[in-house]
Order: structure tokens, then C-alpha cells, then sequence
């Protein structure tokens, strides 16, 4: 009679965290601690997004101590290196970068600063569609060999998935919002020009706070993506008050002054509708929408919250809003110039607007003035 040898063997799966409902820093982190039980010199991984429209490359995730690191962006066209990735399409290996010559402002020497040896970059693709890079980072050099980069070319497609899984669902709300909008015979006032601005505005100010308000990239870049959907609840407002040329009545203020509420009930119908619960961070979304006209002296709507009971994200994207609506061109007024603006802003700030939120915009008008450039107003706005 054969006796049967078969033993059952407990096996702990290292990447199991990647099938549960937890932020994608939290995913990150898992893969990282798995690659380094098979390559423990790697010592950070990051993430950078690309913004095709301004062909700028931001930080987004990262794991290790690399706090100075974090907060930052720049040109591709300013990187020679990272553009020529971004041209062929393939990946790049760094195993010494002390040796490294690139210029002054390339983000690699502040990673060799840091004290990393080498590095790998692969560059992300969805559809053929360039979105941005993964970095690997050692503290050894001379490290990433073919047989470490074969293995290093399979996590980074698979954080790459990752990536793209998150954003797609931010983009699915986003084009769920678009479409609701168009259905409405396109009955927001607000141009595509004037979002495109505010947005890349509210992610200036959050940049420029960020130290201060210890805030890590992953906010910034989802305040930037929520920050356009700001006003979804004037959908539900009536023509004759939405599109009235003239003054409202105080009857029809206070209609106006519903599409904060109606907003984030409408934030609240669409995540529900699209099954969009695993989109993290979507308080962000729902607290801009809800609160972008709190005043910081308790006069503004629909609560009347004062100071830091407004969430952040609310302060930062009411300045970029009144700072846009005052430098554009409106049926019902022209555009005001920029030091006009800013006078405007600094009287309100500490009344109605955050003065951290105001000095980080004004104090930044070099970058707010490329971003007029970029996203200029046409007839159409």
C-alpha cells in the first residue's frame, strides 16, 4: 500500500495587498517590498505623470525617504535624456550616477544628491499613448544587470497598470461629468480654456503650500485632476437663472447658491451610478465641489465654515477660480489685467480667500503667466 507523500504547503503570497480596496501608495509600497526580498538594493521606486497639453513631467508616488524628492516638476524638453526616452520609447540605464553628465536642472542629479548609485527608467504607455516614467533606485552601482532588468521590466509594467487602473477610473467620472454637461446643451458658462487654467492654477497653489501643509504629491495631482469639476452642480440650475444676462434677484441667488449642495449630490448619484467606489481620495472631489464658495470669514455658502473648518483643497481652488473669472473676458465685462487681479485677491485674502492660498498664486506669476500662454482664450473662450 503506497503512502501518499503529497504535503500541503502554506505559501504567503508577498503582492496579495494589489487585490485589496487600498490606495495606490499602499500598492506601491507592496510591490517594493517585494521586489527587495528578491533585490534588496532597491531603495525607492517612483512614479512621474506627464501632462501632454503642457508636456510637463510631475512627481506622483514614490516610496523610501526621498521627501526632496517630492514636489516638483519640469519641461521633458529640459531633461535631454528623459525627452530621448520619451522619443524612442525605450527604457534607460543609469549604473553609475556620479558619472552621469546631464544638465544642471535634469531631476537626476538631484537623485544622485540623494545619495542613489544608479537607476532604471521605463517609460509608461497606455494605447501607445505616452503617460509617464517608473523609476527604480539603488544605492549600489553597477547593479542592474539583464538578469535584474528583466525582472525589473516586469514589475514596472506591472505598477504601470496599476497607475493606469487608478487614473482610468479618475477619467471615467470625469468624462461621465463631460457628458452629463453636453447633454445639457452645454448650459455652464464656464469655457474649456477657463477649466484648463483654474485647474493647472490649483495645482500651483497646492505645490506652493505643499511644505507648509506637508502635502505629498498624490494630493496635489488629485487636486489638479478634481479641480475642474468645481461647479458640475450648475447643471441642475435653470436656464433663466444660469443664463440670465443681467443681475439676479436675491430669489435667484439663492437658486444659484444651490449648485455647491446639488454638486456633491451629483458627485454622490455619479460614483454610485458608475460603480466608481474604488477611486481614492474622491473626499477631494466632493469637498470642491461642495465648499469651493466657503469664505474664510463665515460668509459664504452653503455651510458659512469659517477658516479651517473649509477643507483645503476648497480654499486652494476658490482662488484659482476668482483669479481666472477676473482675467477673462465674460459677455458681461472684458478681462482684467493680472496686477488687477492680484490687487483684488490680496483685499480678500483673510476675508474671503485663504492668504496663503493668495500669496502662493501671486508669488508665482511667471508660471501663471505660461499657463495664460498656453491655454489662451479664443472667441469661443
Amino acid at each position: 500500500m503506497s503512502k501518499n507523500n503529497d504535503v500541503s504547503v502554506e505559501h504567503h503570497d508577498t503582492l496579495e495587498n494589489l487585490n485589496k480596496h487600498v490606495p495606490l501608495r499602499d500598492k506601491l509600497v507592496t510591490a517594493h517590498e517585494s521586489i527587495r526580498q528578491q533585490f534588496p538594493f532597491i531603495a525607492r521606486i517612483a512614479v512621474t505623470l506627464y501632462d501632454q497639453e503642457t508636456r510637463v513631467l510631475k512627481t506622483y508616488l514614490n516610496t523610501g525617504d526621498s521627501m526632496n524628492l517630492e514636489n516638483y516638476h519640469q519641461l521633458i524638453d529640459n531633461s535631454p535624456s528623459l525627452k530621448a526616452l520619451l522619443d524612442k520609447g525605450l527604457p534607460r540605464v543609469i549604473n553609475n550616477l556620479l558619472t552621469f553628465t546631464e544638465d544642471e536642472h535634469d531631476r537626476t542629479k538631484r537623485i544622485a544628491r540623494q545619495g542613489y548609485k544608479a537607476s532604471y527608467t521605463l517609460p509608461m504607455f497606455n494605447e501607445g499613448d505616452f503617460f509617464g516614467f517608473v523609476f527604480f533606485n539603488s544605492m549600489e552601482r553597477d547593479v542592474f544587470t539583464e538578469a535584474v532588468l528583466r525582472q525589473m521590466d516586469l514589475y514596472g509594467h506591472m505598477i504601470s497598470l496599476m497607475v493606469i487602473n487608478e487614473l482610468s477610473a479618475i477619467k471615467t467620472l470625469t468624462a461621465a461629468v463631460k457628458t452629463t454637461s453636453q447633454i445639457t446643451h452645454r448650459r455652464d458658462p464656464e469655457t474649456g480654456s477657463h477649466l484648463d487654467r483654474m485647474s493647472r492654477y490649483s495645482r500651483l497653489i497646492a505645490s506652493s503650500i505643499a511644505k507648509k501643509y506637508n502635502l505629498d504629491d498624490e494630493y496635489i495631482e488629485h487636486v489638479f485632476m478634481f479641480s475642474s469639476l468645481h461647479d458640475i452642480g450648475k447643471i441642475a440650475i435653470p436656464d433663466e437663472v444660469l443664463l440670465k444676462p443681467g443681475r439676479l434677484t436675491e430669489e435667484e441667488i439663492i437658486v444659484m447658491k444651490t449648485h455647491a449642495r446639488k454638486g456633491r449630490e451629483m458627485i454622490d448619484d455619479l460614483v454610485n451610478n458608475f460603480g466608481l467606489h474604488n477611486i481614492k481620495h474622491i473626499d477631494i472631489l466632493q469637498n470642491i465641489a461642495e465648499y469651493h464658495h466657503e469664505a474664510i470669514n463665515g460668509t459664504g455658502y452653503p455651510e458659512g465654515r469659517v477658516q479651517d473648518e473649509i477643507p483645503l483643497e476648497a480654499r486652494i481652488v476658490a482662488v484659482a477660480d476668482v483669479f481666472d473669472a477676473l482675467t477673462s473676458t465674460r459677455p458681461y465685462k472684458q478681462a482684467w489685467s493680472n496686477q488687477q487681479a492680484i490687487e483684488v485677491l490680496l483685499e480678500l485674502a483673510g476675508e474671503k480667500l485663504d492668504r496663503d492660498c493668495v500669496n502662493a498664486l501671486i508669488n508665482n506669476m511667471d508660471e501663471v503667466e505660461e499657463i495664460q500662454r498656453v491655454f489662451s482664450e479664443n472667441q469661443y473662450g
